[in-house]
């Protein structure tokens, strides 16, 4: 199969990226999203309306999405776990609406405190809220290369659940993987198992760089006919549930090599790594971005 001309970049660096840093303020993330708003990204993942107990980093996300500068054209998006999450969202302003479950027990269990099948029906009143008011949710899916509890994930196990979301209503599914362990040919047997089962074009790759396959990844899953991808701007991220897991593929790593492969992001490289630059200042802390570190570095602006 031909590779995509155009793919969607769906930048969840201030939400998925800042949700593992400490003491990030409002200000810098109204920033971080405003400047990301200026590079050609169209879809915006802004805040998590989560309990503040368990993610306090996220506490200030009404507050993030009253300050941003909106533009027409970009979907500023938040993730919701539950009904209180929904009603939260919708009074900032959110456009668009995210969930999450898992393909793994083990990590449902130690990360939301009940089984795959409970989680799901917890987001049925979710979905049937946001169909009322007419918007839309997407359906993140976490460990689909691999769980830090249950091991290896069979193909079969993500598309069951990916299936299942996507009947309940998710218009797109995005398939992570949370511990970052996949390689190439895993990751190829899996999207083409959730494929057989939901339609290509309802799907998003979701790889964390944690051994360094997230790109390689993306590149022997793009020829399938993937067209959308999540990243996060200087490759910030993790995850709180599992040790030891990295961030996210880097966003301008990603541009770089999509472009490099002659396919259309839309996204300004330049603008993506001023970005990147100015939030990883405010962490006091280098871009992973290795796209970033060289540009930078022409530029003589490494410090």
């Amino acid at each position: 199969m031909a590779l995509p001309q155009h793919v969607k970049l769906v930048e969840v660096g201030p939400r998925d990226g800042l949700q593992n840093e400490r003491n990030v303020g409002t200000a810098a993330k109204v920033e971080l999203i405003n400047q990301l708003s200026a590079s050609g990204l169209t879809y915006i993942e802004s805040g998590s309306f989560v309990s503040p107990k368990w993610v306090p980093q996220m506490a200030d996300s009404a507050d993030v999405f009253a300050a941003i500068e909106r533009h027409s054209g970009i979907t500023y998006a938040a993730l919701t776990p539950n009904l209180k999450g929904f009603e939260n969202a919708m009074l900032a302003g959110a456009d668009e609406v995210a969930i999450f479950g898992a393909a793994s027990e083990g990590f449902s269990q130690r990360n939301i405190n009940c089984s795959i099948a409970e989680s799901l029906a917890r987001f049925e009143p979710v979905i049937a809220a946001a169909k009322a008011k007419q918007i839309k949710v997407r359906g993140y899916i976490s460990c689909v290369l691999g769980c830090p509890y249950d091991g290896d994930i069979a193909p079969a196990q993500v598309a069951a659940v990916a299936e299942r979301l996507y009947r309940m209503g998710c218009y797109e599914i995005s398939l992570g993987d949370t511990i970052g362990v996949g390689t190439p040919l895993a990751a190829q047997r899996m999207l083409s198992a959730v494929a057989e089962r939901v339609p290509m074009e309802q799907l998003a790759l979701h790889f964390h760089n944690t051994y360094g396959q997230a790109l390689a990844n993306i590149a022997n899953c793009l020829p399938l006919g993937v067209s959308t991808i999540d990243s996060a701007v200087a490759g910030l991220g993790g995850c709180p549930y599992a040790k030891g897991a990295s961030g996210n593929v880097a966003s301008e790593d990603v541009v770089y090599m999509l472009h490099g492969m002659g396919i259309e992001t839309g996204v300004d490289l330049n603008q993506l790594i001023a970005a990147g630059q100015s939030i990883c200042a405010t962490l006091q802390q280098a871009p992973r971005s290795l796209v970033a570190q060289a540009e930078i570095a022409k530029q003589g602006s490494v410090k």
